[in-house]
């Protein structure tokens, strides 16, 4: 079964991402945000090389990204209306991807994630 795993930047930015969801929409809106992540990052862990993902190999060697509005169809939860964050990862070893972090679509990548 395919799995993947948080770096602790990862953690750091899906609680602000969530706190600020429910700061701005409400406790509901955290509940489908938290939703929408988790189903985009099992897509992912499903199919790292999905038609979704984009190669970032710019950013760091074997580095991709997938921008969760992908997933909205896959929640548990309601929709979410305008998914605006974008989730960096790359593969550890079959069947492991490591989720590097979860940024805003408006954030420059290259500020924010490091050689992996």
């Amino acid at each position: 079964m395919p799995r993947y795993r948080l770096s602790e930047s990862a953690k750091t930015d899906i609680a602000a991402a969530l706190r600020t969801s429910e700061t701005i929409h409400g406790a509901e809106a955290r509940i489908r945000y938290r939703a929408l992540l988790t189903a985009a990052m099992r897509r992912i862990a499903a199919e790292p090389l999905g038609r979704s993902t984009v190669d970032r190999s710019e950013l760091s060697a074997g580095a991709r990204c997938f921008h969760i509005r992908h997933s909205r169809d896959e929640s548990r939860e309601a929709p979410v209306g305008d998914p605006v964050h974008v989730i960096f990862y790359r593969a550890l070893s079959p069947g492991l991807i490591e989720i590097v972090r979860v940024l805003h679509e408006r954030m420059e990548p290259g500020r924010h994630i490091g050689r992996l």
